[in-house]
């Protein structure tokens, strides 16, 4: 971004390769305009150069925001839904004093990594 001139044309092979959220692709549009540089996503067929083009990019954004509200409403019902079953996500709690056992055969230089998780797995 720092190198670009006015009259330049900034080129990416698909939208999700510049930004990982609208938010993020939109400020980055508006830059870009602010700095009279033409974007192109060859990928996506878009071109801010021409007025179809900039409708395209409005619309893919906006279309992009949706899906990503969609999944993350989805994702809210299931782990909703998983909860309503019993079920806790997460990561399963540790045994801290098993940790504590591998950090002693670990600190002693005794035992290589394969031995001590074969004896924490296998004891």
């Amino acid at each position: 971004m720092d190198t670009l001139r006015a009259g330049d044309t900034f080129v990416v092979y698909k939208l999700d390769r510049l930004a990982r959220s609208t938010k993020k692709l939109i400020e980055v549009a508006e830059q870009l305009k602010e700095m009279n540089v033409e974007f192109v996503s060859i990928r996506d067929n878009i071109d801010t150069s021409t007025s179809t083009g900039r409708l395209m990019f409005g619309m893919l954004a906006v279309l992009a925001e949706f899906e990503r509200d969609i999944i993350r409403e989805r994702t809210i019902a299931g782990l909703e839904a998983a909860r309503a079953r019993g079920r806790k996500g997460g990561r399963p709690s540790v045994d801290k004093k098993k940790i504590k056992q591998d950090l002693t055969l670990y600190d002693s230089q005794e035992h290589t990594i394969r031995e001590i998780t074969d004896f924490t797995m296998n004891p």
